[in-house]
């Protein structure tokens, strides 16, 4: 269990670093990983790729967690506000 909850640290934070520059913290780090963790291990599934050992894990969680951050912006962006007559 704490592998998988340092594991899940680990690839949040390498996906804050590549899709935004920065971690998100602890907590966000680790959420966003462990959460990123199940949909890169049900993405490579469905493709039929195997991750083997802590490397593979990472890889495969980090990318889900890339993924989990992509769909959270687009669901994010707020619509312009429209603009007021004077």
């Amino acid at each position: 269990m704490l592998w998988f909850l340092l594991i899940g640290l680990v690839s949040g934070w390498l996906a804050g670093m590549i899709s935004r520059g920065g971690g998100f913290g602890i907590w966000g780090d680790l959420v966003t990983g462990v959460v990123g963790s199940f949909i890169g291990g049900y993405l490579f599934s469905l493709i039929g790729i195997s991750a083997y050992g802590t490397i593979g894990t990472i890889i495969s969680s980090t990318i889900g967690a890339i993924i989990l951050l992509w769909i959270m912006r687009m669901f994010s962006h707020v619509a312009p506000a429209a603009h007021k007559k004077e």
